[in-house]
């Protein structure tokens, strides 16, 4: 299969430690795309599940890692910033780590000449933190939820289906999913703002978007836990929103599809 080129490409929330990382995909899907720049927006590794012992460090988790470092290697320009799930690295911030440049945020110039402010986004979470019992069953239900897709898609696959994603599919029929999802988009358009950027691309919250909102374009690159999508910038500055989608377990290559360009 040919490869699509790109001028950047945008990942976050790989999750690498954690068992339902969908890191195969994303695997196929690296070999898919040629881009000049990739920008890891965070939550790449999951130290939570590490330290908690919840996680541990898988052969294909590793290969993946490689795999991105290769390409530093070989002359893609990679920036990492880090999130809350890997905050340790925050402290590399300025320095260059294996060929890759840490960074808490960026702003990055498009190929148009417009500026789009790059982070995690979990700099929200106290605006959007509902109290310490609602977290912890949060979370607790979120792990179960994500388990359970990977266990169905599985089977899809085995069943020559593509992926579909359950908890995207929860998320979008509940209303305090939703409410919440744009409260953080709103406050992240309000922040490139500040910033003077005509755009914003960040991950955290794992649902994926490309939208326009008060003049700033807001870019969510979602997540390789549940939904396998990623955003890349087009030669001419377009943005793009990409869901990688296996269709076997087998050798066979994922599909791409795109959603409508978005121009800065």
């Amino acid at each position: 299969m040919q490869k699509r080129n790109v001028r950047t490409l945008f990942l976050s929330d790989i999750h690498l430690a954690n068992p339902n990382s969908q890191v195969k995909r994303l695997s196929e899907f690296l070999n898919m795309v040629d881009a000049e720049y990739i920008f890891l927006l965070g939550d790449i590794v999951d130290l939570w599940k590490l330290s908690s012992r919840k996680g541990r460090w898988y052969k294909s988790h590793e290969k993946v890692l490689h795999q991105i470092m290769d390409l530093a290697k070989n002359g893609t320009k990679v920036i990492y910033v880090p999130g809350n799930h890997d905050p340790f690295f925050r402290t590399f911030g300025g320095l260059n780590i294996g060929q890759v440049d840490v960074y808490e945020e960026y702003i990055h110039t498009m190929a148009n000449g417009d500026k789009f402010l790059l982070m995690h986004g979990d700099r929200f979470d106290k605006e959007l933190y509902v109290g310490d019992t609602w977290h912890y069953i949060g979370e607790a239900l979120y792990e179960t939820i994500v388990t359970c897709n990977r266990l169905l898609n599985q089977v899809r696959s085995w069943m020559g289906k593509p992926y579909w994603s359950l908890s995207v599919a929860l998320k979008m029929n509940s209303k305090k999913a939703r409410d919440y999802i744009e409260r953080f988009e709103q406050l992240a358009v309000d922040y490139a703002k500040q910033q003077n950027a005509q755009g914003v691309v960040c991950g955290h919250i794992h649902q994926s978007k490309l939208i326009k909102k008060d003049g700033i374009i807001y870019g969510n690159d979602g997540d390789w836990v549940e939904s396998c999508t990623a955003l890349v910038e087009n030669t001419d500055g377009t943005l793009e929103l990409l869901t990688c989608k296996a269709v076997t377990v087998q050798k066979t290559k994922p599909t791409v599809t795109a959603r409508p360009a978005v121009e800065a």
